[in-house]
């Protein structure tokens, strides 16, 4: 029907770095290979670590020899049976379970932190042998989801690996435990995110690379989706975030300005002015700041600092290459000198033959990243197709007062845990799209005119497992058409959104929507694909747009009545924003009230 994805670049994918094309450039290569024998190193060490751990939690219990020969004949325990009946794949996790030492004498308990385990040695295992094939010939293409796959899999087992420690029993840190049950299930659902998009960056390749990292990713998937399940299943609780009409609302402060997961000092930086602000860094093109390129500044931030570092980016307009904050930068905190004033921008696109992760302006991976008072934007035009202004993957990332600017795919919410308030955000096909677990509050969302024959969607959200605490929530904003399209509005419909992967979710809530809202508010991915498995919710929305006597009547659509279930898609539970947002100093309303 001339709309949405474009036969080979229509799948998304995943990727952190810069498309590299063959080169016979020594630097090139000596970049490469340094960079790969870091993560041989990383890898080998991550697998004698979890080895050990494994070992120490049931060795004690195991009273067989251990031999290969017997773990092989061996029969699944009851706890075993029980654990793997609540997975999607249960074959599989049997039979990856008997493979561990002290697995068929291990607890409930036990075998959550077993099956977190095994499942990061399986991706270091992967991280290890894929680095191996660096240097066989790649096209553009080729080479982008090959080097995405490499970030991707770095940051799962980073994910995994502070799991496994979240999990393991009495493991604390400094007296504290090193993660909740709510940290836990973010990083096990980013892990599994990371996983498709890699996977997803190889549609439309094919060469002897895919092959060989089809071989090399086998199972992993399945494996966090096994992990995630169990760990699951062990709760009282319900973190998923799927509506249970008895659970009780949690307990916030309906008048807090902002969300608690903030210090004092982040509230205090996001509501001064930029004059009375002592930033860390500071980028200005004239040479009157510390840095003249917003990748100079970044590359300063230290690594896994706790204190917070600040980059201070005077007005202009910045167009770079490779602006990433990767994982190891974290608590960074971007603020600019307001909407249309500093700028980051850029006009990558898949038509470039590259991933559409590559293609964003502007990345973050690093927790705790923050941006204010900055637009980001991607200008190759709807003609270009996918092409992200700005991409997040931050544990505990906050957009506020922002502009995101793009068309098809402006604004990518790749996963964790994410809160955007008051910002501005423009696009056409799927432009707010991904799986975070994400909150959008008080913001405009803009639909502009796109290309001949096709139709607006707003969302496109990717959720694949429904143990995943992902999803997108709109609260309390305004959805409104642009000049362009209101002019041509009845040519053109816009859509609340599609379900891109099986379990997608959606809610808007207390938001008003213009007349250029299709009366059906939803629209198919292709045929049936979804409905029933869905989830998109709409709650108290008001405008011409938001009437929902003509919706869709998709078995997984349902217009809430209950402020109870409503509740579940607020910042204070949705995101579990009141333990860490009032750190940002971002205004938030942690309940249903504006």
């Amino acid at each position: 029907m001339g709309y949405g994805r474009l036969g080979s670049t229509e799948l998304r994918s995943p990727g952190d770095l810069n498309p590299i094309t063959t080169s016979n450039s020594s630097i090139t290569i000596n970049k490469k290979s340094s960079k790969l024998k870091f993560l041989l190193i990383f890898a080998v060490t991550l697998i004698v670590a979890s080895g050990v751990s494994v070992a120490v939690l049931v060795g004690i219990r195991d009273k067989s020899d251990g031999s290969q020969a017997e773990m092989s004949h061996q029969k699944p325990s009851q706890a075993m049976s029980r654990a793997c009946s609540k997975t999607r794949y249960p074959d599989l996790c049997v039979n990856s379970l008997l493979d561990f030492p002290g697995s068929v004498t291990a607890s409930t308990s036990d075998l959550v932190h077993i099956s977190v385990n095994m499942t990061l040695q399986h991706f270091g295992r992967a991280l290890y042998t894929s680095t191996d094939i660096n240097n066989l010939q790649m096209d553009s293409l080729t080479r982008a989801a090959y080097d995405d796959c490499l970030e991707l899999l770095q940051d799962s087992v980073d994910q995994l690996s502070r799991s496994l420690t979240s999990v393991a029993p009495l493991q604390k840190s400094n007296g504290q435990a090193v993660g909740n049950n709510n940290d836990v299930l973010t990083w096990l659902s980013a892990a599994m995110t990371n996983q498709d998009t890699c996977t997803e960056g190889f549609e439309g390749v094919n060469s002897k690379v895919k092959k060989d990292m089809e071989d090399r990713l086998k199972d992993l998937s399945e494996l966090v989706s096994n992990a995630l399940a169990i760990f699951t299943a062990t709760k009282n609780d319900d973190f998923r975030g799927i509506p249970i009409q008895n659970r009780r609302l949690l307990e916030y402060d309906e008048l807090d300005e902002f969300p608690k997961w903030l210090s004092r000092k982040d509230r205090k930086l996001l509501g001064a002015p930029v004059s009375s602000i002592h930033a860390d860094i500071v980028v200005a093109k004239d040479g009157s700041g510390t840095v003249k390129t917003i990748v100079e500044a970044i590359k300063k931030v230290p690594e896994h600092s706790n204190r917070r570092t600040v980059i201070y980016v005077k007005a202009g307009k910045y167009e770079e290459d490779n602006i990433k904050v990767g994982r190891k930068k974290i608590n960074v905190m971007f603020i600019g000198e307001g909407k249309g004033k500093t700028v980051i921008t850029g006009r990558k696109s898949v038509s470039d033959s590259v991933t559409t992760f590559h293609t964003a302006s502007f990345a973050a991976t690093g927790a705790g990243f923050i941006a204010r008072d900055i637009s980001f934007e991607n200008y190759a035009g709807a003609g270009k197709h996918q092409a992200v202004a700005l991409r997040i993957g931050a544990d505990h990332g906050v957009v506020y007062r922002c502009s995101i600017v793009g068309y098809q795919d402006t604004l990518y919410v790749h996963s964790n845990r994410q809160f955007y308030r008051e910002c501005d955000i423009y696009g056409t096909v799927d432009f707010i799209f991904g799986n975070a677990a994400v909150v959008f509050q008080s913001c405009n969302i803009y639909a502009r005119k796109p290309m001949p024959g096709q139709k607006n969607t707003i969302t496109a959200q990717n959720r694949k497992d429904p143990n995943q605490n992902t999803g997108i929530s709109i609260h309390a904003c305004k959805i409104v058409a642009t000049s362009d399209l209101e002019a041509s509005k009845g040519s053109y419909p816009t859509y609340l959104g599609r379900p891109w992967k099986l379990y997608s979710r959606t809610v808007y809530m207390m938001s008003n929507m213009g007349d250029h809202i299709h009366p059906r508010g939803w629209l198919e991915w292709n045929g049936n694909f979804a409905l029933d498995t869905l989830y998109y919710g709409e709650y108290m929305n008001s405008g011409p747009g938001g009437a929902v006597g003509q919706r869709v009547k998709w078995p997984g659509y349902r217009v809430i009545t209950s402020p109870v279930e409503a509740g579940r898609y607020t910042v204070g539970q949705f995101i579990f924003g009141s333990s860490w947002l009032p750190a940002t100093g971002v205004a938030f309303v942690s309940g249903l009230t504006v």
